[in-house]
């Protein structure tokens, strides 16, 4: 996990911190748009009661208050630099997407965490309250997330008002007694504050659209079924749910796998974005 699983052999370091940057932290996504150099980007402003910060990604040129998306981290900061070598705002994936969202016309926020759970939080409140000041519209949030911190983008759904989420190659939700993904959990140590709450489909709302995007050929256990089964309950639910399948795509393909039909699902990502935030 960790942002499919880290090439840690041969890092250095001590204290258990990796001197070096894991290999996957310094890959980008496989797409570029226009724009994406132009980004304007607000670094390190505080949010929260413990001084944590956050960066934003401005659209180009932005001259009215932008729609966001909260780039979810479901790993504690502390925990994932010490096997990747950076924060987890500052790895490839998450700098990319954000200027590749900023580039389509959403305000992206990439954000340092300790408490997974109350963080991510803390981001959508301080977005709230601070809008003016930070050029935010504060009732156009959405999230985004992939891997392990999908479940923790599944509760801030169930428990915030955004707007919409699209969720990539993710562990979701154990339901009717499957234990796939708090399997994951015992292994990769991701948030998921779902669990033990007696939640099923029903928690979600009927009126935030989802995306999924599902890699085929995803090498983690249980990743998939679980991600089925969800899948199969929030349609027969009704809800506002689409699901892109890659049949031979990775994990992560979207830095690992340069090929067409990774390039359009990730256009079908922003697009959906764009769909529900900015059009």
């Amino acid at each position: 996990m960790f942002s499919h699983r880290l090439a840690l052999a041969g890092l250095k370091g001590t204290e258990g911190i990796v001197a070096e940057r894991a290999e996957i932290t310094l890959k980008t996504v496989v797409y570029q748009i226009a724009g994406m150099d132009g980004v304007t980007v607000r670094r390190d402003l505080e949010y929260g009661a413990r001084g944590l910060r956050m960066d934003i990604y401005y659209p180009p040129d932005s001259k009215k208050p932008a729609p966001a998306v909260v780039i979810v981290a479901g790993f504690p900061d502390p925990g994932f630099e010490k096997f990747a070598g950076c924060k987890f705002k500052d790895q490839g994936s998450t700098v990319s997407w954000a200027r590749l969202m900023a580039a389509s016309g959403i305000a992206a926020i990439a954000y340092t965490n300790v408490d997974p759970v109350a963080d991510v939080h803390a981001v959508i409140e301080s977005l709230r309250r601070n809008a003016a000041a930070l050029g935010i519209d504060g009732e156009k949030i959405g999230v985004w997330a992939c891997s392990g911190s999908v479940p923790l983008a599944l509760w801030v759904v169930m428990r915030e008002r955004v707007k919409c989420a699209a969720l990539c190659y993710g562990f979701t939700m154990d339901l009717d007694g499957s234990t796939e993904v708090a399997e994951g959990v015992k292994q990769w140590r991701f948030a998921n504050p779902a669990a033990g709450q007696g939640i099923g489909i029903d928690a979600l709302p009927k009126d935030v659209p989802l995306m999924m995007v599902r890699a085929g050929a995803d090498q983690f256990a249980g990743l998939n079924q679980a991600m089925d089964w969800f899948a199969a309950a929030a349609l027969r639910a009704n809800l506002p749910v689409s699901l892109v399948n890659l049949p031979a795509a990775p994990h992560a393909f979207d830095l690992v796998d340069d090929g067409e039909e990774s390039r359009e699902a990730i256009r079908r990502v922003l697009g959906f974005l764009k769909f529900h935030l900015v059009d």
